[in-house]
């Protein structure tokens, strides 16, 4: 994928097989785990170490070429939307994540009242909610 590449050069990042094929991993699969990813890369490379699933999404999104999504109880997922103001909706029911839009557009959208003097940069929301589907599903009881 030659746009894998081009993303790679410009943030200065090593170009390898595996790289590559994690980020067009994560650019075509939403919220993709690390197990997804590298299942995924294994079908296309071939083999992949299991070090290099876990280091290469690491390395991304602390460029910050990808964001990692972790909400409470749930495993790391990554995602490429980056560089916007969104939040992320959990669905309680099946665990997929969906993205939410800022209510108010401008990075942070939500502000501490933080007398410590930190500078923050980055606001985190995760709302938790049932889909429409999982609204229609009727909670299973166990006993």
């Amino acid at each position: 994928m030659p746009e894998a590449e081009q993303l790679l050069r410009e943030n200065s990042l090593r170009v390898t097989a595996p790289r590559m094929a994690v980020l067009t991993v994560v650019c075509a699969q939403l919220y993709a785990d690390v197990e997804t990813i590298a299942n995924s890369v294994r079908d296309r490379l071939g083999s992949v170490s299991t070090q290099a699933v876990y280091d290469v999404p690491r390395a991304f999104a602390q460029a910050q070429l990808v964001r990692r999504v972790e909400p409470a109880g749930s495993r790391a997922r990554f995602e490429s939307r980056v560089g916007d103001n969104h939040h992320h909706v959990v669905r309680r029911s099946c665990g997929e994540i969906d993205d939410v839009a800022c209510a108010t557009g401008s990075a942070p959208c939500l502000e501490a009242d933080d007398s410590r003097e930190f500078v923050i940069d980055e606001t985190e929301v995760t709302c938790w909610g049932l889909c429409p589907q999982c609204q229609q599903t009727p909670p299973s009881h166990s006993k």
